[in-house]
């Protein structure tokens, strides 16, 4: 089975708590990863979406570590939005 991974950077102006997040998250880019594997057999390419993850620093109090949270897109396409009504 083929698989791809693609990754976009995220940029928040604003805190902001992830659904499901126990704590709020300080402005910066942060990094959002999605794995997807093609559906086969198909005369053309289509892939599905497997996961993706928006890496987050880390709730250990060391300034590099960093987490790999699994989000929805759709969560992370509202989080953007309110993101950008703070803005206005």
């Amino acid at each position: 089975m083929t698989t791809r991974q693609t990754s976009k950077a995220v940029v928040f102006r604003h805190p902001f708590v992830l659904k499901g997040g126990d704590r709020t998250l300080p402005p910066g880019t942060y990094r959002v990863v999605t794995d997807e594997e093609q559906i086969e057999p198909l005369s053309f390419p289509v892939y599905r979406r497997v996961a993706t993850v928006i890496s987050v620093p880390a709730d250990s109090g060391n300034a590099s570590a960093v987490e790999m949270v699994t989000i929805d897109p759709r969560d992370l396409q509202a989080t953007q939005e309110l993101d950008l009504k703070h803005a206005a």
